[in-house]
């Protein structure tokens, strides 16, 4: 019988390299790899401690000067629409959630190319080809489903209008990246998805929806914040945050390193992460 030796995670650090978030910032990136047959656990634990997954990497911001860059998840057991997050509702009424393996196509990869050149044309994702694409999709070894969203009409379904990829943790939903087809830019599908994502969190009787990274003084990434009630990982803990605390971060304070470093190598490297671990909204 062959028995696979426990290992733990050896987190590394990316060499500085420009924000691409906040003009004039310099960020860098800690990591680990997802590998062995402790994924799944792994992915867990640091998505408790303000991790994202990339394929099978996870990482979290970790700069001197700047902790702009926040884990933000919505607290859905008390989350409450408004009365324009139910008029987006009835917007999408009739499109229809099918859920897929992580399996990329190119149905799929032909409207994650439209989203690019509207939303993110100069983005660090914007000449990625469909090898690259597919493997943004399918390379995971945690629990991961695609969510595709399509208008549905007489009870059939029509053409696809958008896509989530989306992870299962013990604790919640994490969205890792969501797009849509910028055709239909009047049917809010961004933020359908994400109010499709908090009901269907609800009805897994699970607790939170991770929404990625809120940053504040970044207009296409502040929107997170308008899913309250919510909390952000600051300071190595999950803060509450809401109307009122939502301008008392001090997010030039910097990132530390969380406790588990001491027993890692501590190795700094010069491995750029993939491409879309950009986090885009």
């Amino acid at each position: 019988m062959r028995h696979e030796p426990t290992r733990n995670p050896q987190f590394y650090v990316t060499a500085p390299q420009k924000c691409p978030y906040i003009k004039g910032k310099v960020e860098r990136k800690l990591f680990t790899a997802l590998y062995g047959r402790n994924t799944v656990n792994l992915n867990d634990e640091l998505s408790l401690q303000g991790f994202r997954r990339s394929q099978k990497v996870l990482y979290r911001p970790l700069c001197s000067n700047c902790s702009a860059c926040l884990s933000i998840r919505v607290k859905v057991a008390e989350f409450k629409n408004s009365k324009s997050q139910n008029r987006v509702l009835s917007k999408n009424k009739n499109v229809e959630r099918i859920t897929k393996k992580p399996e990329a196509t190119d149905e799929q990869y032909e409207i994650f190319k439209k989203y690019l050149n509207y939303r993110h044309l100069n983005g660090g994702m914007s000449d990625m080809d469909a090898i690259e694409f597919s493997s943004m999709i399918e390379e995971t070894n945690v629990d991961t489903h695609i969510f595709e969203y399509w208008k549905s009409e007489n009870g059939k379904k029509k053409y696809l209008m958008a896509v989530c990829l989306t992870d299962i943790n013990k604790d919640g939903l994490s969205m890792v990246y969501s797009f849509y087809d910028p055709m239909y830019q009047s049917q809010s599908l961004g933020k359908f998805m994400i109010l499709d994502h908090i009901n269907l969190t609800k009805t897994k009787k699970l607790d939170y929806l991770y929404l990625g990274y809120w940053i504040k003084e970044n207009s296409k990434m502040g929107y997170k914040s308008n899913y309250f009630p919510a909390e952000v990982f600051y300071k190595n803990k999950w803060t509450e945050i809401d109307s009122s605390n939502i301008n008392k971060f001090d997010l030039n304070s910097g990132q530390k390193l969380p406790n588990f470093q001491k027993s890692s190598t501590g190795i700094e490297s010069v491995i750029q992460l993939p491409r879309f671990s950009k986090d885009p909204d």
